[in-house]
């Protein structure tokens, strides 16, 4: 039997379910490359900061990347793990020479933005095929996301106002 069987999903439902996931490994996957290039380029008044936060986001992207991969498996579905193949279905594309904060930080919001709107399309097809497990994941991400974008938000402010 497959993992399937036993989960009691439908296999025809869950196949949205899975082209989203693999769409999104693939995004994670070049966004956790191009963090690591904002890590190690980036300068000006914020480097201690974001030298430290860009580490703390890619460890935390690698996570999300195993995390997807392995739910691929769990609903019957090799994970993609070839990074041309990444960069011929991501609908994110490879940054090089960034090494500003504010292009990088605007850039990481753009992002979040997109990711957050790719999850929540996913809650709606797993939802449709009773895949509450995918939905939960979806779910713990948009939570850490709207935190990330209010810090990123606060920090790029320019000046306070009273």
């Amino acid at each position: 039997m497959k993992t399937l069987d036993y989960l009691n999903l439908d296999v025809k439902k869950v196949s949205s379910v899975t082209s989203a996931l693999q769409r999104l490994l693939a995004d994670f996957q070049i966004h956790y490359m191009n963090l690591r290039g904002f890590h190690w380029n980036i300068q000006g008044h914020g480097f201690f900061i974001l030298h430290g936060k860009f580490e703390e986001m890619y460890e935390d992207t690698a996570r999300k990347v195993d995390e997807l991969a392995e739910r691929l498996l769990m609903l019957g579905t090799e994970p993609e793990n070839r990074f041309s193949r990444y960069l011929e279905v991501a609908r994110l594309n490879e940054v090089s020479g960034v090494s500003c904060a504010s292009e990088a930080v605007d850039y990481i919001l753009d992002v979040t933005r997109h990711f957050m709107a790719e999850e929540r399309k996913l809650i709606d097809l797993a939802a449709e095929a009773h895949d509450d497990v995918t939905a939960d994941l979806m779910t713990g991400y948009l939570k850490e996301q709207e935190k990330l974008v209010w810090m990123l938000v606060a920090f790029s402010a320019q000046g306070c106002t009273k």
